[in-house]
């Protein structure tokens, strides 16, 4: 991405003006209202170098001193499927890394999948383009800029054996429920509490059976709340095992087995109903931030969030989605936890159409009067990041007013929505233009 600079004013706009207007005394010139956002944002915004990792950090370092000693950083995504969003959320990982002794990128993933994709960063063995493939397939992030991430990962392991870096998946087991959860919980009781081993097996038997998600969602609803409450039993019957002082390993087992219940339990709504999607998306949000706090208290790492802009935001704009991850976050951590939001002003985006199908790339023009965007991308740089907290209190009443804003999930179209920006995140980074992620290649014989 070239280097961002200054928008010129076409000279042909500039001549139109006349010798008069560029003569006129300074007072005749309006000088900007105190309340217009537009020169506040300008007079606080910081631009940026690149969206493309590597290089030089200087101009990040402004966001630096904006995250402070915030353990857990969430940054978003106005779109799951632009290329700008995801190699910038590796440039600021990169940062945060290197500057502020950061150890984890968390992403809204199955937990199953973070581990997949925490044992190959961590030198593990197979193929990289083919496990991004394999376990991200059904989702947007099945792209070569997820792969370019994972490889970085591991490179930096590699050279740095005594400060590794984790990957950590914070959501529900889907599309796949996971051996290894399973077998993480087993092993640990056939090991240290053997006597409750027939008990534990039992009960994960028929979810066992299930292979995927669409297996178990194609079960009358009556028997997956009975699978939710075996799983909910194996977790007490665990919990109640526990050891006296620290033991990592039941530690683990017992996370696994809360994995296997958050996600038994979510499939025990009745998602064929508004109401019932709309409490399973109050649970989901609700776990995916007690799943990250859990990571963060026990591996005492700090925490890149990934998710999409919704779900790391303190407020939702959806009725859908009655509480966000950003806030359930909030009132674990407090101001530990910064959320950080993108917008863009125009440009591509990966998405599925009408029908869920293949996934597509799709354009959007500028955006038009009354966006939040329109207003946003006034600003001289084209890409910059602004502290919203530190703006001018009518910048910031400015910032808090509902309008119309991009936040496109997997399919398109999508919204419109009415977003108030001040109140959802604590920092903004603006980008003028994106373009669509790269899906990756299938690799030769995956049968896709």
């Amino acid at each position: 991405m070239p280097r961002t600079a200054p928008r010129r004013v076409p000279l042909l706009l500039v001549t139109a003006a006349g010798t008069a207007a560029l003569l006129a005394p300074a007072a005749a010139q309006a000088a900007p209202r105190p309340a217009d956002p537009v020169a506040a944002i300008e007079r606080a915004a910081h631009p940026l170098r690149s969206t493309d990792p590597g290089g030089g950090t200087k101009d990040l370092r402004p966001l630096g001193r904006m995250v402070g000693d915030a353990s857990v950083v969430g940054l978003g995504e106005a779109t799951h499927g632009s290329h700008e969003f995801f190699t910038m959320k590796e440039r600021v990982f990169r940062y945060l890394v290197e500057e502020k002794g950061f150890t984890s990128f968390a992403q809204e993933v199955s937990w199953t999948t973070g581990l997949r994709f925490d044992a190959y960063v961590r030198g593990g063995g197979g193929d990289v383009r083919e496990l991004v493939h394999r376990e991200l397939a059904k989702t947007p992030w099945d792209t070569e800029e997820y792969v370019h991430l994972l490889r970085w990962m591991r490179a930096y392991n590699a050279e740095h054996p005594h400060r590794q870096v984790r990957f950590m998946g914070n959501d529900l087991n889907y599309p796949e429920l996971g051996r290894e959860v399973f077998d993480g919980v087993e092993e640990y009781v056939r090991a240290h509490e053997p006597d409750l081993l027939p008990e534990i097996t039992s009960r994960y038997a028929p979810m066992r059976r299930l292979a995927d998600g669409d297996a178990y969602m194609g079960r009358p609803l009556k028997e997956r709340q009975e699978l939710a409450e075996k799983a909910r039993e194996a977790l007490d019957l665990l919990r109640k095992r526990r050891p006296d002082g620290g033991d990592r390993k039941f530690t683990w087992a017992l996370q696994h087995a809360r994995s296997l219940s958050q996600t038994a339990a979510i499939y025990a709504f009745p998602l064929d109903t508004p109401e019932g999607q709309k409490d399973a998306m109050l649970y989901r949000d609700r776990l995916m931030a007690a799943n990250t706090a859990w990571w963060q208290r026990h591996t005492g790492d700090k925490v890149l969030l990934s998710a999409h802009n919704a779900h790391v935001a303190y407020e939702s704009h959806d009725p859908r989605y009655p509480k966000m991850q950003g806030a359930f976050l909030r009132d674990r951590l407090g101001k530990r936890y910064v959320s950080l939001g993108f917008t863009f002003d125009r440009g591509s985006f990966m998405a599925q159409g009408p029908d869920n199908g293949a996934w597509k790339s799709f354009t959007v023009g500028p955006a038009t009067r009354g966006m939040n965007e329109h207003t946003l991308d006034k600003v001289r740089h084209d890409d910059y990041f602004v502290d919203m907290r530190s703006l001018p209190k009518p910048t910031r009443a400015w910032l808090s007013e509902a309008r119309v804003t991009r936040s496109i999930g997997s399919g398109w179209p999508d919204g419109p929505y009415k977003i108030r920006l001040a109140p959802s995140h604590d920092i903004l980074i603006h980008l003028h233009r994106v373009t669509a992620a790269h899906r990756s290649a299938a690799p030769a014989g995956s049968g896709d």
